[in-house]
C-alpha cells in the first residue's frame, strides 16, 4: 500500500516548472532526452554510475511543422532509443558480445516486419476472416472487432513481456524516469527521497503515445474500410493483403503525427475532466509499462535528468562518454585528497596522461581507468612513498630521469652541482669521474651538455642498473667501485655527491627521504665518512689543475673545507635558499 501512496501523492496542479525532457529505459539505466542533448546513465557491474552525454543535431524548419514533427519525432526517437540501449549494454553487460551493425539492422528489420504483423496485418487478417468465411458483412462491426483486437493485441503484449524479469527490471527504470521528470516539474530537489515520493505516471509517455497510434488507427483504418465499399466493382482489389497492407503502412505517418499532436497538446493543457478522461486511459496502460523502482534505479535517473539539465542550459559544456569523468572535478578531489601537497595531483595526472603541467588546462575529459590509476598513485604517497618513485621518474636539469627505490631521487641543489661541473668543463674533452653516481644524473647532465669523457662509479649494484638505463646511448664507463677502489687514470674533474646524512638523524627524517636507500644516504657517525675518503684519496686522480667538486649538507661547508685544505683554494657555492651546498676546490 505504501508504494501506491506514491503514486498518488503526484497532483499536476503542484506543477511549480515545465520541462519538455522525455526519456526511455535502457539496460540497466536511464536515457534521458532535452532540447539540445541527450544523456544516459548506467549502473555497471561494480555499481557505479557511468554516464554518456551527446549534443543532438538541430532539426530543419520543416521538422517544425505541425504532423510533420510527430513523424520526425517518432523517428528520431526510435533511432536515438537504439543507440542508447546498445551503448547501455555496453556498460551494463560488457562481458557479453557487443552486436555489429550488421546484425543489429538485422535486428531492427526483423522486430519491424513483427510489429507490422503483430499489430497491422493480424487484426487486418481477423475482419478479413470474419467477412470471408461468414455471412456477416457490417464494415462498422468488422472495424470495430479489427480495432478491438489492436487493442486487445497491444495490451496482452504489454501484460506478457512484463512477466520476463529482465524487462521488469527495465519498467522499473522507465517508473524511476517519470519519478525523476515529476518531482522536477513539481519543483523538488533532485533527491532520492523527492524521487520515490513522486508517481510512475507521465502524461508524455511514449506508452501513452502508443495507445493513441493504435486508437487513430482503429478509427482512420474504420474509415478507409468504409472508403473502400465505396468503390463497387474492385472489391477485390481491397480484398488484396498486400494492397491493403501498403495503404495501411502509408496512413502510418498521418497516424504518428495526430497522436503526437494530441500528446503534445494534453500535457501543455491544464487539468479539466475533459483533458483527464483523455489521459486517463493512457495513463492506465501505464501500470503495465512501469514499475516501482528502488533506490539506486531512482539515482541513476537523477544522475542522467541532471547531466542534460546542464548540458541544454551550457552550450559549451563537453560531452562525455561511457567511463569518462570530468577532469577538474577529478583534479580538484585528488588535490584535496592529497591536502598536505596538493600540488602532487598535477604531477601525478602528468604523469597518468602524458602531458606538461601547462597542458592540464586544456584537459576535459578523463577515461576512469586513468582517474583510478591516479588514485593508486595518490594512495602509494600516503603511505609514505615519494612522489619520484610512484611516478617511476625525476625530472633532472630538463631530463626525464627513470628512479626507483634501488636510488637516491635526485634533488633539485644537486641541479646546482650538476650545472656547476657543465660550467667548469666548457667546451673541453675534459676526463670527468662521477663518484657515488646513484641514478646517473649527473653524468647524464654532463653527458648531455659536454663533450667530456665520463666515468660514472658507484658501489650498489642496484644503482648501477638504474644508471645503465638513464645513460643509454651516452658515452659513459660505468664502473662497480666502492669510492676509488677500482678506478684507474687521472681527471680534470671529480665530481660526487656522496652520503652526507648523520647515522643517527636519519630515523628522524621524512618517510618519503626514509624510504630511499640508506647506502645513499648515511655518512657515518657525523655524516663526513665519504668526504674523508674524497679527502684522502682524491689527489692520486686528480690532474694537475684539476678540479673537485661536492655537495654538502647544509651545515658541513667549514667541516669539509677543512678536510679538503690540503687539494688547493676551496670555496662554498650556497643554493637558492642561501644555504652552504657545494664545496669548490682546485688543485695547487
Amino acid at each position: 500500500m505504501a508504494e501506491k501512496q506514491h503514486d498518488n501523492k503526484y497532483d499536476t496542479s503542484k506543477k511549480t516548472r515545465r520541462t519538455f525532457i522525455g526519456g526511455q529505459a535502457l539496460l540497466e539505466g536511464v536515457m534521458m532526452r532535452g532540447a539540445s542533448s541527450v544523456a544516459m546513465a548506467v549502473r555497471a557491474p561494480d555499481g557505479e554510475i557511468e554516464l554518456h552525454t551527446e549534443r543532438l543535431k538541430k532539426h530543419s524548419k520543416v521538422a517544425k511543422i505541425p504532423l510533420v514533427r510527430g513523424v520526425v519525432a517518432f523517428v528520431s526517437s526510435l533511432a536515438v532509443g537504439m543507440s542508447s540501449l546498445l551503448k547501455s549494454a555496453e556498460v551494463s553487460t560488457p562481458t557479453e558480445e557487443t552486436p555489429s551493425k550488421m546484425s543489429t539492422a538485422i535486428a531492427v528489420v526483423i522486430g519491424v516486419v513483427l510489429a507490422i504483423g503483430l499489430f497491422i496485418a493480424a487484426p487486418w487478417f481477423v475482419g478479413w476472416s470474419i467477412k470471408k468465411w461468414t455471412t456477416f458483412d457490417n464494415v462498422a462491426v468488422i472495424s470495430l472487432i479489427e480495432g478491438g483486437t489492436r487493442l486487445l493485441i497491444f495490451i496482452a503484449y504489454l501484460a506478457l513481456v512484463r512477466l520476463l524479469s529482465d524487462i521488469k527490471r527495465t519498467f522499473m527504470y522507465h517508473g524511476a524516469e517519470h519519478r525523476t521528470i515529476n518531482c522536477f516539474e513539481r519543483g523538488l530537489p533532485l533527491t532520492v527521497q523527492n524521487v520515490q515520493s513522486c508517481s510512475t505516471k507521465h502524461n508524455r509517455c511514449g506508452t501513452t503515445f502508443l495507445f493513441f497510434v493504435v486508437i487513430f488507427a482503429i478509427m482512420i483504418y474504420a474509415l478507409l474500410n468504409w472508403v473502400f465499399t465505396l468503390f463497387e466493382g474492385y472489391e477485390y482489389l481491397f480484398e488484396n493483403f498486400f494492397f491493403t497492407l501498403m495503404i495501411r503502412l502509408l496512413l502510418l505517418p498521418i497516424i504518428a503525427g495526430l497522436s503526437y499532436e494530441l500528446l503534445r497538446g494534453l500535457a501543455m493543457l491544464p487539468d479539466n475532466k475533459f483533458t483527464n478522461a483523455l489521459r486517463a486511459p493512457g495513463l492506465a496502460l501505464q501500470k503495465l509499462s512501469t514499475c516501482i523502482p528502488d533506490d539506486d534505479m531512482a539515482e541513476v535517473a537523477i544522475v542522467a535528468f541532471n547531466a542534460v539539465l546542464e548540458l541544454d542550459a551550457e552550450p559549451n559544456k563537453p560531452t562525455i562518454d561511457f567511463y569518462e569523468r570530468n577532469f577538474a572535478s577529478e583534479r580538484k578531489k585528488l588535490a584535496e585528497k592529497l591536502k598536505d601537497n596538493p600540488q602532487d595531483a598535477d604531477w601525478i595526472y602528468c604523469d597518468v596522461l602524458g602531458v606538461s603541467r601547462a597542458e592540464l588546462g586544456g584537459v576535459t575529459n578523463i577515461k576512469i581507468g586513468l582517474v583510478k590509476k591516479a588514485n593508486e598513485y595518490a594512495d602509494r604517497l600516503l603511505a609514505g612513498e615519494p612522489l619520484d618513485y610512484v611516478l617511476g621518474n625525476s625530472e633532472f636539469c630538463g631530463i626525464k630521469l627513470k628512479v626507483d627505490n634501488r636510488v637516491l631521487i635526485p634533488r633539485f641543489e644537486t641541479e646546482i652541482l650538476a650545472n656547476l661541473a657543465v660550467e667548469t668543463i666548457g667546451d673541453d674533452s675534459s676526463a670527468v669521474l662521477d663518484l657515488c653516481t646513484g641514478s646517473g644524473c649527473i653524468a647524464a647532465v654532463i653527458a648531455k651538455s659536454t663533450n667530456a669523457v665520463i666515468t660514472a662509479a658507484d658501489i650498489s649494484d642496484d644503482a648501477l642498473e638504474v644508471a645503465k638505463e638513464n645513460l643509454k646511448g651516452k658515452k659513459v664507463n660505468i664502473v662497480k667501485s666502492d669510492m676509488f677502489e677500482n678506478i684507474n687514470g687521472k681527471f680534470d674533474l671529480i665530481v660526487s655527491n656522496p652520503p652526507y646524512v648523520r647515522s643517527s638523524d636519519i630515523d628522524g627524517l621524512a618517510p618519503q627521504v626514509t624510504a630511499q636507500p640508506r647506502i645513499a644516504l648515511d655518512g657515518g657517525d657525523d655524516g663526513l665518512e665519504f668526504y674523508r675518503i674524497i679527502a684522502k684519496r682524491a689527489p692520486e686522480f686528480l690532474n694537475e689543475h684539476g678540479t673537485l667538486m661536492t655537495e654538502i649538507g647544509f651545515d658541513q661547508a667549514d667541516d669539509v673545507k677543512k678536510l679538503f685544505k690540503k687539494l688547493g683554494k676551496c670555496e662554498v657555492v650556497k643554493d637558492l635558499d642561501g644555504k652552504d651546498r657545494i664545496v669548490v676546490c682546485r688543485t695547487k
